[in-house]
């Protein structure tokens, strides 16, 4: 196992009916700024549930944050955060919102040059400085709500970022706020939480035991119980299995000592930004083609998620990579997701284009090792059509 320091001040409030307790998170005399996406905390009443918990505490809401999103509309909540001189941020909605309200409370520390707060890759973001935040979580997917990372949308492409002042100070992830999810968000939702683990765990072996053990018990319960929660919504108990899944695969604690392969991530953000493939799908296409590309330098480890996850006993080496790769596709079909790239209408132009937008990036070394350069990702692409 590799050296590591973890570091993780969220408080989780995690259970059913607990929206009442955000008084008590929340310092009494701030002047606190809601931030929501498209409208439909609005329409299903969360948030006026959320601003009368607020009490008599001054609010501003800002809505209109994209699924993905855009430096400009976040510059906007900026102006209204400083004119307002905000002092307490709280994000109601999934992990785009989320994203956003963490680069929001950063750059409304600053007078310029805002939009060098995304050019650090995953290096922490040089400041000293943020203002507070909290999330009400309504989409389990990103684990925005329990880590230091976000993703904007700056000139159409997607920039990570991260620093130890985007921790949420709390979040809050109560089942009842995602009941009016569509079935397409649950499904895109399962696939994000599902790679963010497979990324911290299939690269090679560290003898890192606890990491790989916890790794492989989320990927277990996501596949038993994301596709309950897909199915019938009305299972509590799976959704609640979902939404701790969700959080704890990218809160930092699989990913502590051991390798790591964001190549899927990085691939997939160039879909997104390209063509608009919502996020979670545009891994699920890319994931399959991957790993059988990178059979052999991950072999150790996808013959152990072939045994431990997938249970497969019997075959050589080769038969259980080859049928656990095959399962992992067919569970992201049974999500309905489509693992194709033809099907989105993307051709061997689109391909050239994420390519070429990946060598404008630096993306050019990816993967554990830095070997998966722009030739290799082709391959994949390739595979995927």
């Amino acid at each position: 196992m590799q050296d590591f320091d973890y570091y993780n001040p969220t408080h989780i409030v995690f259970g059913q009916d607990r929206l009442a307790e955000l008084d008590k998170l929340i310092p009494e005399n701030a002047k606190v700024m809601v931030l929501y996406g498209g409208g439909s905390v609005k329409r299903f009443g969360t948030l006026e549930k959320v601003t009368k918990q607020l009490g008599d505490r001054q609010v501003i809401e800002f809505g209109g944050i994209e699924a993905n999103p855009e430096f400009d509309t976040l510059m906007k909540a900026v102006a209204v955060a400083k004119a307002e001189q905000v002092d307490f941020l709280l994000a109601v909605g999934g992990g785009s919102v989320m994203d956003g309200t963490k680069f929001i409370s950063l750059a409304a520390t600053i007078d310029s040059d805002h939009s060098s707060l995304l050019f650090h890759g995953f290096n922490p973001v040089p400041l000293s400085s943020a203002i507070p935040l909290g999330c009400i979580a309504t989409l389990p997917a990103t684990g925005s709500e329990m880590n230091s990372f976000g993703v904007v949308t700056f000139n159409e492409q997607k920039y990570p970022f991260t620093t130890p002042l985007v921790f949420p100070k709390f979040s809050l992830l109560d089942a009842n706020f995602t009941f009016t999810l569509p079935k397409e968000q649950i499904a895109n939702g399962v696939a994000d939480a599902f790679i963010h683990v497979i990324e911290q765990y299939l690269t090679y072996p560290v003898n890192a035991k606890i990491q790989d053990r916890f790794s492989e018990g989320i990927l277990k319960t996501l596949i038993e119980d994301g596709i309950v929660t897909y199915q019938d919504n009305d299972n509590v108990e799976a959704r609640k299995n979902f939404i701790w899944s969700a959080t704890s695969a990218l809160n930092g604690l699989i990913g502590m000592g051991v390798p790591q392969d964001w190549s899927t991530h990085m691939i997939g953000h160039e879909l997104t930004a390209s063509f608009g493939i919502a996020h979670g799908r545009t891994l699920a296409i890319i994931l399959p083609s991957l790993l059988r590309e990178r059979k052999a330098h991950k072999q150790a480890k996808l013959v152990q998620f072939a045994e431990r996850v997938w249970d497969i006993d019997e075959g050589s080496d080769d038969e259980k990579i080859d049928l656990a790769i095959n399962k992992t596709e067919q569970f992201f079909n049974s999500l309905d997701i489509v693992t194709s790239l033809s099907h989105y209408g993307i051709d061997d132009s689109g391909i050239d284009k994420v390519v070429n937008n990946m060598e404008k990036m630096g993306l050019t070394q990816l993967s554990e090792s830095g070997d998966l350069t722009l030739d290799v990702v082709r391959k994949i692409l390739v595979a995927a059509k």
